[in-house]
């Protein structure tokens, strides 16, 4: 490769969006790598800082005697979500329920799955119970540990 070349590859690539690029011809290389663009400093304007607008008075807080309204937790035991991700009742829309309040289900049986970065997993029931009831809705995002299932065990 001739020193022109190489000048007119460094210019394409400085104008591209890649961040690497490695050529080779013979025994002959060429890697390019860009620094990231945090790394890279560049001197921006700043405009003055806003005034601060003085602060208005508020309505009275309620009395301490009033709680803010947590929500309910299931009385008894429950089935919880053994990762983060999306909650699914049945393995596809308009096939039945794995498992529907009322259902007795075995120690193993699967009881929902839970659809984290496009990877599906079973949630089994930990041992023989009873589903009193569903505490979530299908498709929604369930929290690590949060309950899916209130459950009467047998």
């Amino acid at each position: 490769m001739q020193l022109e070349q190489i000048q007119a590859l460094l210019q394409a690539f400085d104008n591209s969006q890649a961040v690497s690029l490695v050529w080779q011809e013979g025994e002959q290389k060429l890697s390019l790598k860009k620094a990231p663009a945090f790394a890279q400093s560049v001197a921006v304007p700043m405009a003055p800082p806003a005034p601060i607008a003085p602060a208005v008075l508020a309505a009275p807080a309620a009395p301490a005697t009033e709680q803010p309204q947590q929500p309910a937790q299931p009385v008894g035991e429950t089935i919880n979500a053994p990762l983060v991700g999306t909650f699914y009742a049945a393995s596809a829309p308009g096939k039945p329920v794995f498992a529907a309040v009322g259902d007795t289900v075995k120690k193993g049986q699967t009881v929902c799955l839970i659809e984290a970065m496009k990877m599906m997993s079973e949630v089994p029931a930990p041992f023989d119970c009873v589903i009193e009831e569903v505490l979530i809705a299908d498709g929604e995002l369930a929290a690590f540990g949060a309950p899916l299932f209130r459950i009467t065990r047998l």
